[in-house]
């Protein structure tokens, strides 16, 4: 019985360490997201700019400029770094995957960090274009 009870713990120890290996999912893309403000006040593509700009670099992505309606946002942690590309107007904005460095990025999946640091640069931009 023992024999058995060790040789579950082996297996289960192998589904863990696999489970844990799998480091990957789908590249998740923002993609047209309605601008809306909590006034209800039409913006200004310009406003919606540093509104995208603003919540970048609080986040730490470096946020420049891509051409007009277009702004590319660079984050850097540790050893990856993600490239998005952010095209915009006065009435919506998306973010999509550009680039990168050790983000494991192959036939449309990309390090699972990836797609937190994207939402969190969405739920972000939302936030700073909510209150203008």
């Amino acid at each position: 019985m023992q024999t058995r009870q060790v040789r579950n713990a082996i297996i289960g120890a192998f589904a863990v360490l696999g489970l844990a290996a799998c480091t990957v999912a789908p590249i998740y893309n923002v993609t047209e997201v309605p601008v809306s403000t909590a006034s209800g006040k039409t913006l200004q593509a310009s406003q919606v700019r540093q509104a995208i700009i603003t919540a970048g670099s609080a986040l730490g992505w470096r946020i420049v400029d891509a051409g007009p309606g277009k702004l590319e946002g660079t984050l850097n942690l540790r050893t990856h770094v993600a490239v998005v590309e952010i095209p915009y107007s006065a009435s919506k904005y998306s973010i999509l995957y550009k680039g990168g460095e050790n983000l494991k990025a192959a036939d449309g999946t990309i390090h699972k960090n990836y797609n937190g640091w994207v939402q969190n640069l969405d739920h972000g931009i939302r936030s700073a274009i909510t209150t203008l």
